[in-house]
């Protein structure tokens, strides 16, 4: 496996700058690295400045707080997209609003007019606050027994298509270890070592004036996790399966357990 150090960002001009998240690194990171060390393949970076999406993959119920700590680690505010209707939940909605998380209301809703968070709004709430956010192109959990990454959905690429957002693609390896898939506890000691590998921005210039149907889209997300897949198999020094995972191959819902 590619050789791993400890790596802690320099912080960006967004991280230095007074927020709700000063609050909540204060009270979580210290709790967390308890727990949890992080180990970056020494070409693991984010922009310092400028949007970015960031799509990892997604096997535990604990990734976004792994991923999120990871961000952090790396010098960048983390950012997730959240369904609307939690904005609406009295302090949760406050907290969610302070820590510039974007909210995005189902797509039907957005049809009957309910004021959204559409993914072209969140795009362009990136561009104004010139920030990154954290998008899982899986959608869910992966099925995978394995827990390698399964097929994708397209809101990441579509989003990085309409916008011209870079897409970069990450991958983590060890959260299974505090909180496996689908368990409720968490396993925190011994200390938990999560191995992450940050791509670069994924080139989509290849798709650059073609009309985004479902042919386009479908084309960006395999190139999107196939970049994912060979992140993680770099830092589990394996070869993963020769077909990704597709759950209605195998008669599985795409959301809850199974």
């Amino acid at each position: 496996m590619t050789d791993t150090v400890k790596f802690r960002g320099r912080p960006s001009a967004e991280q230095r700058r007074p927020s709700v998240f000063w609050v909540l690194a204060a009270i979580i990171l210290p709790l967390w690295s308890l727990m949890v060390r992080y180990r970056f393949t020494p070409g693991s970076r984010l922009p310092r400045s400028g949007p970015f999406i960031l799509a990892p993959n997604h096997y535990s119920e604990i990734d976004p707080i792994a991923m999120g700590a990871a961000v952090w680690h790396l010098g960048r505010l983390p950012r997730f997209m959240a369904k609307a209707s939690l904005f609406r939940v009295p302090v949760l909605g406050w907290l969610l609003r302070a820590s510039g998380q974007i909210p995005v209301e189902r797509e039907g809703a957005a049809r009957r007019g309910v004021p959204s968070g559409n993914p072209m709004g969140a795009a362009n709430q990136l561009i104004e606050r010139e920030s990154g956010v954290i998008v899982y192109p899986e959608g869910t959990l992966t099925r995978d027994p394995g827990l390698w990454p399964m097929r994708g959905k397209s809101g990441a690429v579509r989003l990085a298509l309409e916008s011209g957002i870079p897409l970069i693609p990450v991958a983590h390896w060890g959260t299974q270890e505090l909180m496996p898939r689908y368990e409720k506890k968490i396993r925190p000691f011994p200390r938990k070592t999560i191995r992450v590998a940050v791509g670069e921005p994924l080139d989509l210039s290849g798709f650059a004036g073609r009309p985004l149907d479902q042919k386009t889209v479908a084309a960006a997300t395999t190139m999107l996790m196939d970049a994912i897949t060979a992140l993680l198999a770099e830092l589990r020094d394996e070869q993963p399966p020769a077909e990704r995972w597709d759950p209605s191959k195998h008669q599985q819902s795409e959301t809850g357990r199974f």
